[in-house]
């Protein structure tokens, strides 16, 4: 039914090794159960595809940082995939239940080709977790876990193919997975947010692989480069959750609010003065932190707009 491919960091990092082998093992869990592949030959890689018995393709394309790209990723796992129907994720993503269920509905009400996005829930998890019970963890989500915004993106469901060539994205440095979307609403393939009906955690973790990375503006060559594939003016791509074309809500497939199709222009207009006015940093510092603020202001309007799940 549906392969899940992936391309983990090594597992040498303590925290990095629990969030991951968390996540994967989550992957192993669903039913049906699906194929899945992991890419790359970092350290613990081949590892634990032994050790879950998973398909390991270590051969892929990287940068000079060494850096996997995204075109070579998706190209090999598509090779490799026995499935049409595909899914590429990122290797801290706790999936549950709700997963294969929202699928299901959407291959019963839909027909190919489509995409399947929607946003994560920010959650700490410091160790490995048993996976006894959904309904602990589920509990710990409306505890403790916090909404990411509709901008970040960490899976995509997709029918193989769909997009076709693939700039040489570097994973992980923004702006790759917002493409992934304008890339599908190019060709005119509806967009579907499974959010309402599908938690997804994040496990929470730094970026100190990312390097040369500037935290205050959370900027590096690799970022710039993701950024200038996207064109001149790249805010105009950034394509978010708010740019699905339907909802899965109430286990039924409904149209967008035309409240969300207004959003996302707004935000990619705005993106365009900031990228302007970083230009002029840090002489425009006051201006770009008072847009910063009242970007974060909307997020907080926007979490009672919107359902959660």
């Amino acid at each position: 039914m549906l392969t899940i491919f992936s391309c983990p960091k090594p597992f040498t990092n303590p925290h990095i090794n629990i969030i991951q082998r968390n996540a994967i093992k989550s992957w192993t869990l669903l039913k049906p159960k699906p194929e899945i592949i992991l890419l790359g030959n970092d350290e613990g890689v081949s590892e634990i595809c032994r050790e879950f018995n998973l398909i390991h393709i270590p051969e892929i394309e990287r940068n000079e940082y060494g850096t996997p790209l995204l075109n070579s990723i998706f190209s090999e796992a598509e090779k490799a995939a026995s499935h049409q129907l595909m899914c590429y994720i990122n290797a801290d993503i706790i999936l549950m239940s709700d997963f294969m269920k929202a699928i299901e509905v959407v291959i019963n009400q839909m027909k190919p080709p489509f995409l399947l996005i929607g946003r994560r829930w920010d959650l700490e998890i410091t160790e490995l977790l048993s996976f006894e019970s959904e309904d602990d963890l589920r509990c710990l989500l409306r505890e403790k876990g916090k909404l990411y915004p509709p901008t970040g993106l960490d899976y995509f469901v997709f029918t193989k193919g769909l997009f076709g060539e693939i700039p040489p994205f570097a994973i992980g440095r923004l702006v790759f997975d917002n493409w992934l979307i304008w890339r599908a609403k190019s060709k005119g393939v509806p967009v579907v947010d499974l959010t309402p009906q599908n938690p997804v955690i994040h496990q929470a973790h730094d970026y100190s692989h990312i390097k040369n990375l500037d935290k205050s503006r959370f900027i590096n060559s690799e970022i710039e480069r993701n950024r200038k594939l996207l064109g001149k003016w790249w805010p105009m791509r950034i394509y978010t959750v708010w740019d699905s074309d339907y909802v899965l809500e109430d286990g039924k497939i409904k149209k967008a609010s035309i409240l969300r199709k207004v959003d996302p222009w707004a935000i990619r207009i705005i993106g365009v003065i900031f990228i302007t006015l970083q230009r002029y940093y840090p002489y425009s510092y006051p201006i770009l932190h008072f847009i910063k603020v009242i970007h974060k202001l909307t997020e907080v309007i926007r979490s009672f707009v919107y359902k959660k799940f």
